[in-house]
């Protein structure tokens, strides 16, 4: 039986930088309010300050602050109403000291005032009077010219993926457009003899199909585009025409199954069919995810992921999610947490193991449960909330230590 000559995660990761470093993503200029879930391709810069005219966060009066020092409910201070803002109106009133406007919530402040004081605190005694019975300091319930954003500072920086409350900050800016990355377009073939429609009639013995749409979701939720979801047989000329015609629209091709070497297992085969270098890892010493393959042809990004769900899963996080997210100059960030392992775990020799976890909440953090199954069993990953890595020359996780968790 041919055996598979395994590379470190690190090995692998130093290969695929290598082979994989001419591939790109080109950019495009879309409207801002069809930017939610895209990647920032360059730095963008504020046109304007952000507030660009003094701005009262509260209704009441804009005074000078030092008029106010020393006061008290019972020692109020008594200032003249020369006038009051209109909302979204400019004005031309000027504060002086012993002076005081109204100004609602949002409206401008007045030339010479440094402070605002509520309308709580302070009581109309006529048109024209106002007592203040609460000390105000200077800057207090004002946002200043530019202290929200200062006029050229960054607003999103490039590989950013762009959120709700992004678009909010690019059209306070008053930004039109922005430059982003294209989606990766990945395509994903399954393989398998046994793979069903999860839709349609399930003949007994057959499998529905898990991964197409586990990973083409997995793809689309980080911004790249699934572009092609198909199950094809075990035949070496069908799989290699189907990745053949995926070659010529994207960025990547996933095959899932076939990765290993039965009789059946076409994939590394197909691979190096289709163009130099083909194949240039064939086997990761992690578990579970042994039977990897990465491979390069017509200058687009080949992967053979395990056929098992758990497998396949977890070596799309950690290297083919890391991948396009490098396209998309983003910086790949997994959410730890620190929790307190409850049972020992034991790892597989020379390997990096990946442990699924489920939390639970303690009164001083969490505790990681870890959950056992096979890696054909998806319900592993559904009910994880995260997993554990153990370094290949280490042993296992004693009960009782502190574990990084990431998140899934």
């Amino acid at each position: 039986m041919k055996l598979l000559k395994v590379d470190t995660i690190q090995q692998v990761l130093d290969k695929m930088e290598y082979h994989f470093a001419d591939i790109k993503l080109s950019t495009e200029k879309i409207n801002v309010l069809d930017a939610v879930g895209r990647t920032a391709a360059e730095d963008v810069h504020s046109q304007y300050d952000i507030p660009d005219f003094n701005r009262s966060t509260v209704d009441g009066y804009a005074i000078v602050a030092s008029d106010t020092f020393g006061v008290t409910e019972s020692i109020p201070v008594f200032l003249d109403v020369i006038g009051q803002v209109d909302m979204g109106k400019a004005t031309e009133i000027i504060i002086s000291k012993g002076k005081a406007a109204y100004v609602p919530t949002g409206g401008m402040v007045p030339s010479g005032a440094d402070a605002m004081i509520m309308i709580e605190h302070i009581e109309e005694m006529d048109s024209k009077t106002i007592a203040a019975y609460s000390s105000t300091a200077p800057g207090e319930n004002v946002i200043k010219v530019g202290d929200d954003v200062a006029a050229g500072e960054t607003l999103i920086q490039i590989g950013k993926l762009i959120r709700p409350q992004d678009i909010g900050a690019l059209t306070a800016a008053g930004m039109r457009q922005i430059n982003v990355f294209e989606k990766p377009k990945v395509a994903v073939i399954s393989t398998g003899d046994e793979i069903a429609d999860p839709f349609g009639e399930v003949q007994f013995g057959e499998i529905r199909d898990i991964n197409t749409y586990t990973l083409s979701a997995m793809l689309e939720e980080m911004g790249a585009e699934a572009t092609i979801k198909k199950v094809i047989k075990d035949e070496y000329e069908l799989l290699k025409e189907n990745v053949e015609a995926a070659l010529k629209d994207n960025h990547i091709i996933i095959i899932s199954g076939g990765s290993s070497v039965g009789t059946k297992d076409v994939t590394a085969k197909v691979i190096d069919s289709l163009g130099e270098p083909g194949v240039f890892v064939h086997g990761m010493a992690i578990k579970p995810g042994k039977p990897t393959i990465l491979g390069k042809a017509k200058g687009k990004a080949l992967v053979g992921l395990p056929g098992h769900p758990v497998s396949a899963i977890m070596v799309f996080r950690v290297l083919i999610g890391q991948f396009i997210a490098k396209l998309m100059h983003r910086d790949q960030f997994n959410l730890q947490i620190p929790a307190v392992c409850d049972t020992n775990v034991h790892s597989s020799p020379g390997k990096e193991t990946f442990q699924m976890v489920e939390l639970q909440r303690i009164d001083n953090g969490y505790i990681a449960i870890p959950l056992y199954g096979k890696s054909g069993a998806i319900s592993l990953v559904s009910k994880a909330h995260g997993f554990v890595r153990i370094p290949h020359n280490k042993e296992g996780i004693g009960k009782g230590e502190t574990v990084m968790v990431e998140l899934i």
